[in-house]
């Protein structure tokens, strides 16, 4: 699974954080990352903390091969 945050459009309303508090985090400045091994822990609530996101700064896709 590939989760993709874009920081250009972040805007750190932490909704991606409340909602799947095991992938991700806030930074010192307060935008999302994810936590190490964040990707590989296969939240079921990642999809929805993706939707959560009021601008739609993180994609969550499937990763082939």
């Amino acid at each position: 699974m590939r989760i993709d945050i874009d920081k250009d459009v972040c805007i750190g309303a932490g909704q991606c954080a409340l909602t799947a508090p095991d992938v991700f985090t806030q930074d010192d400045d307060g935008y999302s990352a994810l936590l190490p091994g964040g990707g590989r822990s296969g939240s079921p609530l990642l999809r929805e903390a993706a939707r959560a996101c009021p601008v739609s700064a993180i994609t969550v896709s499937e990763t082939v091969g």
